[in-house]
């Protein structure tokens, strides 16, 4: 008998369930029910074929590394495949998993384990919240400098596993610029421990980097360690209206050229409005009026305002409009070199003329969200269309979202010359594909 079949016999998911809950204990063990969480899945779409019609149906909340290891042991041995899962809130990223049986959730490893507050690093658990990351931090007047969509559900082990990261990433750096160690739990019980707890350690493996924006493909992110940053004095946005996208992208390229200390700058299309930027400094109060008076001189005649942090929200927003899987929506995160945004939204205004509704947010890092509306037919021409024009470009095209009912199509885009290279590490960390199998780039 076909073992992938065999797995999902009754007499397998009874003993792995019964197994499951001498390890965490029975009232950490639930059956999913996707329709009871009104904000976000419990988990993702499986992809509509024979071997994957059925959902997950065992939600497992283990309360410790030691513990989350056994149950992903057992699972890997009885060839169950699993769905980890942090606070949920970017469950649809990628592909739909060629199969699921089980939700794994860091939910109770939610610990804040060593805040070296003097060496600026902190240790936390994969279920940590931002959201409460952040307010141990403030004590200290640290933080982590990142600002991943939705702080108060997302964790740790999501944003790391999703290498979700904002506006700040212009000064700041990346998540792998951030993350310094990191402990992964494998598939056949392994512990995997790599980086440490100072921030010019650079012996071993580099795991944390690897396993940044591996999408839980490669092991169950358990903990993590980062390099902190001092919290600024004082900050403040300082937005201006550009007369077309030409104007925008040059005047992007004159903050990006200049001697100004920005911490994060942005550009935001609306449907039917002029191109506004937003530029963010952090710094004393008579670091501030310095900058802001040397921003205005390069802005020179644009109009001017002080919207307040808000606008630093808007990237979250497009988010958030087009989570509903019925509605005619969809969210891509584009990537392109900084001097191509205007000829992207060109080229994006040409696809969409009379097709769908767009908006969008982009980083000066040349790295974008766009938000789409129209029937679900013209959207995946929409997306097809784009993703070939800016792929022609250097760029790429992630779809992190679409209606559940538009035509099939890959949420990475081609992935070059770097499969094999990325099907090898897929090889040696799950050799039997236990994890988010089929998510992830080229089905990996």
């Amino acid at each position: 008998m076909d073992s992938r079949v065999s797995s999902r016999s009754p007499q397998v998911a009874a003993t792995f369930e019964g197994a499951a809950r001498a390890i965490v204990g029975p009232e950490h063990i639930s059956v999913v029910d996707p329709s009871s969480n009104t904000d976000f899945s419990l988990c993702p779409r499986t992809q509509a074929t024979a071997e994957s019609a059925v959902q997950p149906t065992l939600l497992i909340e283990p309360a410790t590394e030691q513990e989350l290891t056994k149950i992903l042991k057992l699972a890997n041995k009885a060839s169950l495949k699993v769905i980890p899962r942090g606070g949920g809130t970017k469950l649809a990223w990628g592909n739909p998993p060629q199969r699921a049986d089980i939700v794994l959730s860091t939910a109770r490893l939610n610990a804040v384990l060593e805040h070296a507050w003097s060496d600026l690093t902190i240790t936390v658990e994969a279920g940590c919240t931002m959201k409460q990351l952040r307010e141990t931090l403030a004590e200290r007047g640290q933080r982590l400098a990142l600002d991943p969509l939705w702080p108060s559900r997302a964790t740790v082990g999501g944003v790391l596993s999703t290498n979700d990261s904002g506006a700040l990433r212009l000064r700041f750096g990346s998540l792998r610029d951030l993350i310094i160690g990191v402990t992964l739990a494998l598939p056949d019980g392994t512990l995997a421990k790599s980086g440490g707890k100072v921030v010019k350690n650079v012996a071993g493996y580099d795991l944390p980097k690897l396993a940044t924006g591996a999408l839980g493909t490669l092991g169950v992110i358990t903990q993590a360690t980062f390099r902190l940053h001092p919290m600024p004095k004082e900050a403040r946005t300082i937005s201006c209206l550009a007369r077309d996208v030409r104007e925008a992208q040059r005047l992007i390229l004159a903050i990006q050229n200049s001697k100004l200390a920005h911490s994060a700058l942005q550009v935001r299309f609306v449907e039917s409005m002029q191109p506004q930027i937003d530029t963010l400094f952090e710094a004393t109060p008579a670091g501030l009026a310095a900058q802001v008076e040397q921003l205005k001189s390069i802005l020179a005649a644009s109009a001017v305002i002080d919207p307040g942090p808000v606008v630093w929200n808007a990237r979250q927003e497009l988010y958030s409009a087009a989570k509903d899987n019925e509605s005619g929506s969809a969210l891509a995160k584009i990537s392109v070199l900084p001097t191509q945004i205007a000829e992207v939204f060109e080229t994006l205004a040409a696809i969409t003329a009379n097709q769908a509704r767009c908006n969008a947010v982009m980083q000066a890092t040349g790295i974008g969200s766009i938000y789409l509306e129209a029937m679900p037919t013209a959207l995946a021409g929409v997306l097809k269309t784009l993703r070939n024009k800016l792929e022609g470009m250097g760029g790429s095209v992630m779809i992190a979202h679409h209606p559940s009912v538009m035509p099939a199509l890959d949420a990475w885009g081609d992935p070059g010359d770097a499969l094999p290279l990325m099907r090898a590490v897929k090889q040696q960390f799950d050799p039997k594909s236990t994890l988010n199998p089929g998510r992830f780039v080229g089905g990996i």
